[in-house]
């Protein structure tokens, strides 16, 4: 097959940059976490609304403590207790101390707050403060947390459980979030079969649709499966339009004959108004890669070798995905990098991206990354590996001890 319109992954990511996110919904909090946010989010008032205890203990006017200590503890009279959920019923006075729990509100004329631990009781109505407390010590301020009009969230924040929990303590029960991408993934090749078939001599199980779909999770997208598609042009084609007609993307993982991919690419190009964006990337492992747009949707022509198909949705299908789910941070690779250094030399071609499978270890207190070297369709090279190392299209390669960075799987 003759590749064209061969691109570096930079030119793709151009590409995908020009692909405008999907509609937004509703969604309630319980639906929220790991969706992307399509609005951004402000504080309708301050957070907390009072000034409360951020210890068990005792509120107190701070300049009355001071001084206090083990050996010269300060007397304070007990005029009262903060029940938790209540306003206090009366201020506090100079020498006088209220008994305050974890969250109370602070009574009015009180500035901070003595642990309980550095208390003694004495009778019922007097204790001994054993440590001297300064002005906001032990407090949590009216608005400290967040102040009333502040952004807290932005408009394409992937929404984690810690971000539910202070839009929640807002009062904001429902947020506007991105739709999120449904992919129709086809196995396609004659030799492949279904998980439960035992296969035959030529025939491997269809092990790409399970890691695709995983992949497609983890990049925010919603997958659906659209069966094993022959090496047949009406097969293939009628799959493809039925999942076009279902989601956003079609995704095809194709045999590993240059007949299968010519059929691919055959197929892609009948479909009306469609346009190729993409044939043929310089990236190693994946150079037989499609990328195609038909109106709104889009449609990936991956190799057939299951490290090849992982490796170029990690590196260019997975930034697509959660660019048209609305992510700010699309084109990572992964959300961070660990730094390491190469355990040998890895060479390397010039005019491609190499995305190498490394094991990581530790040696002196220094990461170390080994590569596993293996052919495309070597599939426990990803399982033995714990990451990608990228390899720059200009380089031949990385030398022992060089420093390099690891993207974890």
């Amino acid at each position: 097959m003759e590749f064209f319109r061969v691109q570096t992954t930079q030119q793709v990511k151009e590409i995908i940059k020009g692909i405008s996110p999907l509609g937004d919904e509703a969604v309630s909090l319980e639906a929220a976490v790991g969706r992307v946010l399509a609005e951004d989010c402000v504080a309708p008032h301050a957070f907390p609304p009072f000034d409360r205890s951020a210890m068990d203990g005792y509120a107190v006017q701070a300049q009355d403590t001071f001084g206090a200590s083990e050996g010269n503890p300060t007397p304070l009279e007990v005029c009262g207790e903060v029940k938790m959920g209540e306003r206090p019923s009366s201020p506090i006075q100079p020498g006088g101390a209220v008994k305050i729990a974890t969250g109370g509100m602070l009574p009015e004329g009180a500035d901070a707050v003595v642990m309980v631990e550095h208390t003694q009781v004495m009778d019922e109505g007097t204790i001994q403060v054993l440590r001297a407390v300064a002005p906001g010590e032990n407090v949590i301020h009216h608005g400290e947390d967040l102040k009333e009009g502040e952004r807290i969230l932005e408009q394409g924040h992937l929404l984690r459980p810690q971000d539910l929990g202070a839009l929640a303590a807002l009062g904001k029960g429902m947020v506007r979030v991105y739709r999120q991408p449904r992919v129709g993934i086809i196995s396609s090749g004659d030799e492949i079969v279904p998980l439960e078939t035992v296969p035959q001599i030529g025939q491997i199980r269809d092990s790409n649709r399970y890691a695709l779909w995983a992949l497609t999770q983890e990049a925010g997208a919603r997958p659906f499966h659209l069966g094993i598609a022959r090496d047949d042009l009406t097969d293939l084609r009628t799959r493809l339009e039925e999942g076009l007609s279902q989601g956003d993307v079609g995704l095809i993982s194709g045999g590993s004959s240059v007949g299968t991919r010519d059929l691919t690419v055959e197929v892609i190009e009948s479909l009306p108004g469609v346009q190729i964006l993409l044939h043929g990337v310089a990236v190693s492992p994946g150079k037989p890669t499609i990328l195609a747009q038909a109106g709104e949707k889009l449609i990936w022509g991956l190799p057939g070798h299951p490290v090849s198909a992982m490796v170029i949705f990690m590196v260019l299908v997975a930034p697509a995905l959660r660019r048209m789910g609305g992510r700010r941070d699309w084109e990572a690779l992964r959300p961070w990098a660990l730094k390491a250094l190469a355990s040998r030399n890895i060479p390397s071609a010039q005019g491609r991206e190499d995305y190498v499978r490394v094991k990581l270890s530790e040696k002196d207190g220094q990461l170390m990354a080994t590569p596993i070297f293996g052919k495309s369709g070597s599939i426990s090279t990803m399982v033995k590996g714990d990451g990608l190392l990228r390899i720059a299209m200009d380089s031949e390669g990385v030398e022992e001890g060089e420093a390099v960075e690891v993207w974890p799987f």
